[in-house]
């Protein structure tokens, strides 16, 4: 480097001439990296976001110019001739959602000749997932499904298999994305743009921009993969480097007959560029990316201008430049055999500096996305789940060969983890397009939340009976609350074999009703035919990947209790006890408050207070509140006054607690008998904005906990990482918000704990959270504000529903589950009921007659009736594809050391998973499926690490499935891919 050093200083007086005299230009392109050189490797690129200020399909098309100049279409029809005109010119391309429409509407003639390219290193997938996903508000398992779906069609037109990752526009990096969708998808390198500011700092000054990321502690080195943050914190050219049609950048004017030739300026500004790069860079390699959004719908002049700056720079011979991509550049990065720093953890939470046009600052930390939109994030996850179940019942009935299939949800999901998507920072109208995509493919209830179902809203006192089939779409057999609206009160519930089981009763609260009416009013376009009076509640006891049929009729039965609320005022003396079942809940009988938590099977007896609160969102003009941005401007406690008066449902089944906390805020509270947590549904909405002032409403659980600082947030819904409030590993934070810049993401759920004792908190939803403070929790829960913030959406996060010619802010209705734990116990619960949460029972509804008695098929699994999954697997996909072969994929949800029980090697039997098919083959494959994994293995790149030895340590694994036992091994965290060959003489399920 010391020679990069010295030209520098000496370029303000090396001036080497070159004239062009006008005529006819052959420019010589076809250079490579240059030993003894500093190489500059052009990456051309567009990145094309699947929806943010337009919706995907008026990006693709070029409409609504009137919001942005933007055509995707344009892109990729300009981009084909402009690679055939240089067989040296190289571009980049990696959003599949675009490329499978364009690729739709080509001729025979042009797919063969984009074949060609590909094959040729031309046109190169990068990424390759439908979308460039999030990685704070997305779940690891639809990062997966995204990804498979992208790297399939990929491999189905082209016969490749991407080898880099590129997250480069992303607003911050997640653990999970480097192990799972780097290392096992097979990525040699993951490059991305936006870390925070001193992080960036930091790592520029040590030059540790270039980092091998480990992302998974109980995967070890196999998780390992090298990872780059740009230097300048985004994915543009140098400035000066821009050509676009409308780009203000001086092109590279070589005609000496004309004004403005401008050829040794430019040569001198890239060199300039190149080593003020090379200087935080290790080696003599660096990368520019030329291009940024929607770029190279023109392309002919980004690449008549590379092709001069190829050609005059390498006359110059001061550096050497040429057409590249991630794969080349890593490549010669990996040639220089040199050891690299190791990172741990991930990049979270961010002040992301972009481009100067957006003049960040030290206040705007990027955590409000993680909660934005509250509600198209539950829709999300509510179908993700929808969507694994779904697969496994298209498997079991076979799929269409003509017809309806999961592919269009499939498809809407894929979007819908877009960084501009789930994350909340798009306009309304793209977020109501989401939304729309997403609604098509689902058809169960959609508005059970609301309690509005008609299909079980239906009169059975005329001699008709409701059929309800429960399935689980989990491996193991699983016993929970089913809660449906009806129209009666005089109902049995009945198992297959005809017992009434036990069931209660609990009003609908007039609040429910209310929003009921309002919303299904605006989801249907008109008013429900019918009013459900109260929720009908069972457990229904369902085998493990199976279901298990429940009939509901008139008739009265000491198995049906109808509960009668009693109201407390706060007149009481002493505590209110709530719960059936070994845990209790204890309200205050004078303010209405919960004080105690008392589980008599694990002897945990704790005071706690939860509480609600909202921040007003800065309006400063120099840094707003936003969707992206969570800037706080003062804490005001949300108090019903002095007193919370509770109504308390007492049932055999679990207890309920409901509290008005204030006009805009309902929250009731679930105690189970057979279960050992609390649930906490809350209806937030609509937020008052009267006063002028946007808000951002939290919840708060308050304890005497001692975590000294220290908590627990998943990464992706898959690891816990460790966080510790005002301070990053990696640098010497400078605490600018105390509040936002301890802010994380949430999938799963966050936890604390000390000597004794652990608080866990699951959600139903990304939100984002924190522990402010010692022994508390705090949730984000809604957001409504009423400035931009300044990072491009240019909209208010501001979200109105109107219906009945009346329009109000958004009311939004979720869950978290909190449950105490004795050290070292928690880590069970968070892990299966998890899976409960994202997994939820698929119901089911069939009217029938008085006269019908029989069920063809009362219940069903698909495993052997004596197996189940063990405790710590869970199986994260079965799906038939197209071929009729069938896709599974299983996971080990513990990792190292996290239980002393369940973090072990576990085993599955698939001739038991699979009970009535035979399995002719087995493969096993990458993550994304797209490549056998021993060919994955024996390709990717293993990079040394500074300070470890030469050799990096063996993980432990599963080993290889015997092909005729057919017992698969996972170790803590692993998972395994596998392409299932059946018999064709199948066993119908």
């Amino acid at each position: 480097m010391a020679a990069f050093r010295v030209l520098a200083a000496v370029l303000s007086v090396c001036c080497v001439c070159v004239l062009v005299e006008g005529k006819f230009m052959v420019y010589n392109t076809s250079g490579g990296a240059v030993s003894g050189k500093l190489n500059v490797h052009l990456v051309a690129h567009t990145h094309d976001d699947v929806g943010w200020l337009k919706t995907v399909d008026q990006y693709y098309v070029g409409s609504n110019n009137s919001i942005q100049g933007a055509c995707v279409q344009n892109v990729l029809d300009s981009l084909i001739p402009a690679l055939l005109a240089d067989k040296n010119r190289k571009f980049i391309y990696v959003e599949q959602a675009f490329f499978q429409r364009w690729w739709r509407e080509q001729s025979d003639l042009v797919k063969k000749t984009v074949k060609k390219l590909v094959s040729s290193g031309q046109l190169e997938f990068i990424n390759g997932g439908m979308c460039m996903h999030d990685e704070a508000a997305t779940h690891y398992i639809d990062m997966i499904d995204q990804t498979t779906l992208g790297h399939w069609y990929i491999k189905r037109d082209f016969n490749v298999t991407p080898r880099i990752g590129w997250q480069i526009d992303p607003f911050g990096h997640s653990a999970v994305q480097a192990y799972l969708l780097g290392a096992e998808v097979g990525f040699d390198a993951l490059y991305f743009a936006r870390i925070d500011y001193q992080d960036r700092a930091k790592r520029s000054g040590d030059k540790k921009l270039e980092v091998i990321w480990q992302g998974s502690k109980s995967r070890g080195s196999s998780s390992q993969i090298f990872a780059d943050a740009f230097y300048a914190g985004n994915y543009e050219p140098p400035t000066g480097f821009y050509y676009e049609v409308n780009d203000d950048s001086p092109v590279v004017q070589d005609d000496m007959d004309l004004f403005d030739y401008n050829v040794q300026e430019r040569v001198n500004a890239f060199v300039a560029a190149a080593i003020n790069q090379a200087n935080v860079t290790r080696s003599n390699h660096v990368m520019w990316t030329m291009g940024t959004d929607f770029k190279y719908q023109y392309a002919h002049t980004w690449f008549r201008n590379m092709d001069k700056l190829i050609h005059y720079v390498n006359q110059d011979g001061r550096v050497n430049a040429f057409y590249s991509t991630p794969s080349i550049y890593t490549d010669a990065k990996y040639a220089l055999d040199e050891s690299w720093p190791l990172k741990s953890d991930d990049y979270f939470p961010n002040v992301i500096k972009l481009c100067i046009r957006y003049a960040d600052r030290i206040n705007a930390y990027w955590t409000g996305y993680f909660t934005s939109r509250p509600a198209i994030k539950g829709y999300v996850r509510v179908l993700s789940g929808y969507y694994l179940a779904a697969r496994q019942l298209e498997f079991f009935r076979g799929r269409n060969k003509s017809g309806p299939t999961t592919d269009s949800l499939a498809d809407a999901m894929a979007i819908a983890q877009h960084h501009d998507a789930v994350t909340g920072t798009e306009k309304q109208h793209v977020a109501n397009d989401y939304a729309k995509r997403l609604s098509i493919g689902y058809e169960e209830c959609p508005l059970l939340n609301i309690s509005y179902c008609p299909a079980t809203e239906v009169d059975l006192s005329v001699g008709k009976k409701l059929a309800v089939l429960v399935y689980n779409p989990l491996g193991w057999k699983r016993t929970a609350v089913v809660r449906i609206p009806v129209i009666s009160e005089n109902l049995i519930v009945s198992d297959y074999t005809g017992k009434v089981i036990l069931s209660q009763l609990l009003p609908i609260v007039n609040a429910s009703i209310s929003k009921r009416k309002f919303h299904a009013s605006a989801y249907t376009g008109g008013s429900p035919s019918s009013t459900p009076k109260y929720w009908l509640a069972f457990t229904a006891a369902v085998p493990p990947l199976g279901f298990s049929t429940y009939v509901i009729s008139s008739g009265q039965s000491s198995a049906s209790t109808k509960l009668i609320p009693k109201t407390f005022d706060g007149s009481q003396t002493g505590g209110i006890e709530v719960g059936p079942g070994s845990l209790k809940l204890i309200y205050s009988g004078t303010d209405g408050k919960l004080t105690r938590y008392i589980n008599g099977k694990n002897s945990v007896n704790i005071s706690l207070d939860q509480s609600y609160s909202y921040y007003v969102g800065s309006t400063d003009e120099l840094q707003a509140s936003g969707a992206y941005v969570f800037r706080p401007n003062g804490t005001y406690p949300i108090q019903s006054g002095e007193k919370t008066p509770l109504t308390v449902f007492r049932g055999p089944l679990y207890d309920e607690v409901h509290q008005t906390i204030n006009p805009w805020i309902y929250q009731i509270t679930r105690v189970y008998k057979d279960k050992e947590h609390a649930e906490v549904e809350f209806t937030v909405g609509p937020i008052p904005i009267d006063d002028g002032n946007g808000k951002e409403i939290v919840t708060q659980i308050k304890t005497k906990i001692g975590n000294n600082k220290t908590f627990y947030t998943d990464s992706n819904g898959r690891d816990f990482l460790e966080r510790i409030r005002d301070y990053r590993t990696d640098w010497d934070l400078q605490v600018n918000q105390p509040i936002a810049g301890n802010y994380y993401p949430i999938n799963l759920g966050i936890y604390l704990k000390d000597k004794s004792t652990e608080m866990s908190v699951l959600v139903d939803r990304s939100v984002g959270g924190s522990s402010i403070v010692d022994g508390e929790v705090e949730i984000m829960l809604h957001r409504r504000l009423l400035h931009d913030d300044g990072r491009g959406v240019d909209e208010a996060l501001n979200e109105t529903v109107c219906a009945l010619d009346t329009c109000s802010g958004l009311t939004v209705q979720g869950n978290y589950y909190l449950r105490f734990d004795p050290l070292g116990e928690g880590s069970k619960w968070r892990r299966s009921f998890g899976q409960e949460i994202y997994s939820p029972f698929l119901l089911a509804f069939s009217e029938q007659d008085d006269k019908w008695t029989n069920f063809p098929t009362p219940t069903f699994s698909a495993m052997d009736p004596s197996y189940s999954l063990p405790d710590n697997i869970a199986i994260l996909t079965l799906q038939e594809l197209e071929d009729g072969a069938v896709l599974l994929r299983l996971a080990h949800l513990y990792e190292v050391g996290e239980d002393k029980d369940l973090s072990s090697l576990a085993t599955v039997e698939l001739k038991k998973v699979f009970s009535n098919r035979k399995i002719n083959k087995i493969k096993e494959m990458s993550l994304s499926a797209n490549q056998e994994r021993s060919e994955m293995e024996r390709k990717r790149l293993s990079w040394k690490v500074e300070g470890s030895s030469t050799k990096p340590a063996t993980d432990s694994r599963g080993g290889p499935v015997d092909p005729v036992k057919l017992v698969v091994e996972l170790a803590p965290m692993e998972l395994r891919t596998f392409i299932l060959d059946f018999s064709s003489n199948l066993v119908q399920y």
